[in-house]
């Protein structure tokens, strides 16, 4: 679904990601772990077209499309839900959710997609007519993956969604992404808390400055003696 070949990109004069490879296959979930400061959301901008990179070529659903715009990139069903949430705190639940469908124009198509975005997150649901920023942060985090979803993406990614939460959060939140997945939705996950992003994915890429040092299946990944030493304190 997703392929990445030799990608390379950075800031100004900086190169942050170097000649990175990586695929995503259907109805995987498939995490990018790493430590902060790794290029992991340098990534997640290039694939989501918020970032042209230097190098390299993304390719999605067997189609070029490295160097489009992220608007073109939800279009053709790639989502992407940024770090740091980003919902409009002043609107309600039910009103973030409805950008996330701002390119759909039949109503009825946008009522299902709420429906079933409600289906997976029955928290969002019981907060529909509250502002989003009183919600608490795990909420938080599930609405903007909510939002994310009303786009009916073949491929949700998803960057640092434990970022800010209590641990005893983590796990809820992390639960979302096997309903995602049995809803038949692709997962790409972007992930400090290694072990906890692995323990979800069926296989993983370990991220060091900007390159792919390590990849496998996730079992293989939790296993290794680096991955233990480095991520895992063992």
């Amino acid at each position: 679904m997703l392929k990445v070949s030799n990608l390379r990109a950075g800031y100004d004069d900086v190169a942050v990601l170097h000649h990175i490879s990586l695929q995503v296959r259907p109805g995987e979930v498939v995490a990018l772990v790493g430590a902060n400061g790794a290029g992991k959301s340098t990534t997640m901008r290039c694939l989501s077209g918020l970032m042209r990179p230097w190098e390299g070529s993304i390719s999605f659903c067997d189609e070029d499309v490295t160097g489009f715009p992220a608007a073109s990139m939800v279009a053709k069903g790639l989502c992407y839900v940024p770090e740091g949430r980003r919902l409009f705190g002043k609107l309600s639940v039910r009103e973030n959710l409805l950008l996330g469908a701002y390119l759909q124009k039949n109503e009825k198509e946008v009522e299902d997609r709420l429906e079933f975005v409600l289906s997976l997150f029955p928290r969002v649901k019981e907060r529909l007519p509250q502002t989003a920023e009183t919600m608490s942060g795990g909420e938080q985090q599930m609405l903007a993956i909510a939002r994310g979803l009303m786009s009916m993406p073949k491929l949700v990614m998803i960057d640092e969604m434990s970022l800010g939460l209590m641990p005893s959060l983590v796990e809820k939140v992390m639960e979302t992404i096997r309903d995602i997945k049995k809803a038949g939705i692709t997962v790409f996950l972007v992930e400090q808390m290694v072990q906890d992003a692995l323990e979800i994915a069926d296989r993983g890429y370990v991220l060091q400055s900007g390159k792919i040092v390590l990849s496998g299946s996730a079992q293989e990944l939790l296993a290794s003696e680096e991955v233990q030493k480095a991520y895992l304190g063992m």
